[in-house]
C-alpha cells in the first residue's frame, strides 16, 4: 500500500520540479522590467514634456491674471479720473457764483431766510470739495504763489502795488491735481 520509496522518488520529483519553476518564474520577473524598460525611457520623456507644458500654462495663467488685476485697477482709475474731470468744472462754477452771493446787512426776515440759503449753498460747496478730497482731488494754490507753469497758466498781467513780478494776484479758474497728475491747470493773473 504505502511504499517508501514512492514517496522519496515523490520527493526527488518535486525537488527536481521546484528549482525549475523558480527558475521560470526568475526568469519571468527579470524580463518583465526589461521590456517595460524600452518604453520607459520614451514614456518618462513624455511625461516630462507634459509637465513641463502644464508648468508653462500654469505660469502663463498665473500671468494672465496678474495682468488683468492690473489693467482692472488702470480702468477703474482712469473711470474715477474722467469722472472727477467731468465733475470739476461744476464745481468750479459752483465755487464762482458762491464768491459773488449778496452781502446782507438788514437782520429783517428776508434777510434771515437768505443768509440761511447762502450758509446752506456754502455747506454743499464744502461737501463737494470734501468728496473731492477724499478722491485725492486737490485744488492748486494761486494766489500769493509764485508763477509755476507746471501748474497755471498765465491768462493776464496787472500792475500791483507791493507784488513781486511774476506773483499771482487772482484767480481766474482754480486748477485740480489727482495725486501727483495735474488734471487740470490753474488760470491766473500775475503781477507784471
Amino acid at each position: 500500500m504505502f511504499n517508501k520509496n514512492d514517496d522519496k522518488n515523490k520527493e526527488i520529483k518535486d525537488t527536481d520540479e521546484a528549482p525549475e519553476n523558480n527558475s521560470e518564474e526568475k526568469n519571468v520577473v527579470e524580463d518583465a522590467p526589461g521590456d517595460q524598460c524600452e518604453n520607459c525611457a520614451k514614456n518618462k520623456k513624455e511625461a516630462d514634456e507634459y509637465k513641463q507644458g502644464w508648468q508653462r500654462a500654469l505660469a502663463d495663467y498665473n500671468n494672465l491674471q496678474k495682468e488683468t488685476k492690473h489693467r482692472m485697477a488702470e480702468w477703474v482709475q482712469m473711470s474715477e479720473q474722467q469722472i472727477l474731470e467731468e465733475f470739476i468744472p461744476v464745481y468750479d462754477n459752483f465755487k464762482k457764483a458762491f464768491a459773488h452771493h449778496p452781502e446782507l446787512n438788514n437782520n429783517n426776515d428776508e434777510s434771515k431766510k437768505i443768509k440761511n440759503w447762502i450758509d446752506g449753498i456754502g455747506y454743499i460747496m464744502k461737501q463737494f470739495g470734501e468728496v473731492l478730497k477724499a478722491h485725492k482731488v486737490e485744488e492748486i494754490k494761486t494766489v500769493g504763489q509764485k508763477f509755476d507753469p507746471k501748474f497755471h497758466e498765465t491768462v493776464g498781467e496787472e500792475e500791483v502795488e507791493g507784488k513781486e513780478s511774476g506773483e499771482i494776484v487772482k484767480e481766474v479758474d482754480g486748477g485740480y491735481m489727482l495725486g501727483e497728475k495735474m488734471i487740470k491747470a490753474a488760470k491766473v493773473v500775475v503781477a507784471k
